[in-house]
Parts: C-alpha cells; sequence; structure tokens
C-alpha cells in the first residue's frame, strides 16, 4: 500500500496550531507526518511568524503517540553532524522510537545570510553533506543509549550525479518530487525516471534498490494523478498543509484514495 505523509508547514501561525495540525494527522490516519527546516517563511509575508525545526519536533514528539514523523529534511549547514546525531537520537527517545531523520545539503539563502552560515555553492553544500553522513553514523553507532527506534535516514533531493548517488549509498529513504518542470516530463514519468536512476546507482554501490523506500511530494491538488505516480514507483506520497486554518479537507480525500488502492 502506498502510503500517505502530510508536511505541516511551520509558518504564519503559533505553535498550538501546528501542534493540533500534527494531532489530525494522527488522528486521521496519515502514515507519517513532516515540517520543513528553514527560519524564515517560504512563502506569503516573508517576515511572518516561523518556528525552529528541531525544538519543535522535540515537542511534538511527546504530543504525538503513534505517527512517525521527522523534519522533510533538516538542513545540513545548519547544525554540527554530531551534534544533529544526537539531537534525532533524543527525540528518537522521546517519542517512543518513532523519529525520521531526514537531511539534505541546504538551498534557502536567507537562511544562510541572517544566521551568520556559508551559503557556499551547490557543489560545496552537496560535499559536506557528503562528508557529514558518514560522522552522523558513526556518531549514532556511539551514544548511550543508541536510537529506540530504526532511525531510518531519509536523503532529499532529486540531483542524479550526487544526491542521488550519496541516497544509495547512505539512505533508507529518498525524498524527491513529482514536477512537471524538469525535462518536460509529467510528474510520474519524473518519478519513474529519477528511480530508475537510483537504481542504477544502487547496483553501482552494490545496495539493493529495494532496500530504499520512495516518499515523493506532490502538489495537494493533484490526486487525479495519485496512480500512475503510485505507478511509477512512489511508495509514499508527501501533501502539504498551510497554516494558521491547516485544512485537513484535501488529505483527507488522499487517505481514501490510499485505502480504495490498499484495498484493491
Amino acid at each position: 500500500m502506498t502510503r500517505i505523509a502530510v508536511q505541516v508547514y511551520p509558518q504564519h501561525c503559533a505553535f498550538a496550531d501546528i501542534r493540533r495540525a500534527f494531532l489530525t494527522a494522527e488522528e486521521l490516519g496519515a502514515d507519517r507526518v513532516y515540517t520543513w527546516d528553514h527560519f524564515f517563511p517560504l512563502f506569503g509575508d516573508s517576515d511572518g511568524t516561523h518556528f525552529e525545526c528541531f525544538t519543535m519536533l522535540a515537542a511534538l514528539a511527546d504530543a504525538t503517540s503513534t505517527i512517525r514523523f521527522g523534519p522533510l529534511v533538516a538542513c545540513n549547514s545548519y547544525r554540527n553532524p554530531e551534534l544533529l546525531a544526537d539531537m534525532a537520537r533524543t527525540i528518537d527517545h522521546v517519542s517512543g522510537g518513532r523519529f525520521i531523520l531526514g537531511i539534505g545539503s541546504g538551498w534557502f539563502e536567507r537562511d544562510y545570510d541572517e544566521y551568520g552560515y556559508e551559503f557556499g555553492t551547490a557543489a560545496s553544500r552537496l560535499r559536506d553533506l557528503a562528508a557529514a553522513i558518514p560522522r552522523m553514523k558513526a556518531r549514532l553507532a556511539k551514544l548511550n543509549p543508541v536510537p529506540l527506534g530504526p532511525l531510518p535516514m531519509m536523503i532529499g533531493g532529486g540531483g542524479e550525479k550526487v544526491t542521488l548517488r550519496l541516497t544509495a549509498e547512505h539512505a533508507d529513504i529518498w525524498h524527491g518530487f513529482a514536477s512537471d518542470r524538469e525535462g518536460g516530463r509529467s510528474p510520474a514519468e519524473l518519478v519513474r525516471h529519477k528511480n530508475t536512476v537510483l537504481d542504477t546507482w544502487c547496483a553501482k554501490v552494490g545496495r539493493d534498490p529495494k532496500a530504499i523506500d520512495r516518499s515523493i511530494g506532490v502538489d495537494a491538488e493533484s490526486l487525479h494523478l495519485a496512480d500512475a505516480i503510485a505507478d511509477a514507483g512512489a511508495d509514499e506520497i508527501s501533501v502539504g498543509v498551510a497554516g494558521p486554518e491547516f485544512d485537513f479537507s484535501t488529505v483527507k480525500r488522499w487517505l481514501a484514495w490510499r485505502d480504495a488502492r490498499g484495498a484493491d
């Protein structure tokens, strides 16, 4: 069965609204719930209300009880790799073993500029990510206690030369986007293409491609494409909800699609 995940945008609302959105996703039966790792809103008022990812996730770990959750995805540049591993391990224990460590190379220049990080280039940020991941894994193995749950690593991004290679080498989950803006492909064709590239990298590094779950972000209104995207190899489809109202009506339709497809 294709899973449905919800990404809760942590902007333009109070923390109580975000907490309610996480609990609603859990109560409705979503498979996973995510949030992003930025310091400022990504749309709407650029100086609007916004919250930091990991301190928020620590609180949400205690507020929720069953749903798996994590950042989609954490920016490697914002925290020392050893510290990030320890933070993830701690949140994993708070949650009873439900945390997913999503990680990516970063892209939002304003975060870097205003918080004093070196933005560099896309290539330099990917090199930093490649160097950081083994450090995270080594730290996780040394921590006492070790993570309580499986603490899967999710790598986000669609770069075919580096990001998908790193995914093949290290990740338990890959997250990409079903967009019709890349290469003139339809969303389903793009998902199929990226999955093929990832499978090729798995063969090159000696990894079973079935060991890597494929999580695909979609436009919440693209339910008419759901079957095609799932058939293209999406193990999980993630849809976003925006505050402060956090309207879950579209999510409910995606969940109904999941259940109907699973029953076929």
